[in-house]
């Protein structure tokens, strides 16, 4: 019976290692950070690119 706690355990302190790596990857490092703000500002200025495309559009309707 001994060998069955013991792979029981050794199942448990796998899976609890597992759910820590897990917790760890949330936090953000600041090269990711920096890319995330990175995107975020491609993003604006394409839509405010696509803004500025609408706005010379209608004026040239008008």
């Amino acid at each position: 019976m001994t060998t069955e706690i013991a792979k029981k355990l050794a199942i448990a302190l796998f899976m609890a290692l597992m759910a820590g790596g897990l917790v760890a990857c949330d936090d953000q490092g600041p090269a990711e950070e920096a890319g995330e703000s990175i995107d975020e500002s491609a993003d604006e200025a394409g839509e405010s690119m696509e803004e500025l495309g609408e706005d010379m559009e209608e004026a040239a309707e008008d």
